[in-house]
C-alpha cells in the first residue's frame, strides 16, 4: 500500500487514469482502523493490477485530511481518473469497501 500525504496525493492519486485508487484515511489510534488494516490488505492482493491502493495517515497529515472533507475515521475514498467517486465513512465493512471497488470496476 502506497503512504500517500498532501506532497504525494496529486501525483499518486488525481493523476492516475490507468486504474481506480482506494485511499484509506487511517490513524494507529482508530481501533476500527487498525482491525480493517489486515483485511484491506488482503483486499489489495485480491485486486493487484486493477486497483491501487493507498492510506493516508489522518494524525500526521490533519489539515490535508481536512481539505478532502474527511472527518471522522476510518473513512475510505475512492477515486477513478483522478475524481473522487465513492466514500465510505462510519459503519465502514470489508464487505462494503469491496461493494464499492466491484461498482467501479
Amino acid at each position: 500500500m502506497i503512504e500517500l500525504n498532501a506532497q504525494n496525493f496529486e501525483q499518486e492519486v488525481k493523476n492516475e487514469t490507468s486504474m481506480p485508487v482506494l485511499v484509506d484515511f487511517w490513524s494507529e489510534k482508530c481501533e476500527k482502523c487498525m482491525a480493517l488494516m489486515p483485511e484491506v490488505e488482503e483486499l489489495e492482493k485480491k485486486y493487484e493490477g486493477k486497483v491501487k491502493f493507498g492510506k493516508i495517515d489522518a494524525q500526521k497529515d490533519r489539515r490535508f485530511c481536512w481539505s478532502l472533507k474527511v472527518m471522522s475515521l476510518p473513512t475510505f475514498q475512492l477515486y477513478k481518473n483522478g475524481e473522487k467517486v465513492e466514500e465510505i465513512t462510519q459503519d465502514v465493512t470489508i464487505d462494503k469497501i469491496e461493494e464499492m471497488i466491484n461498482k467501479n470496476l
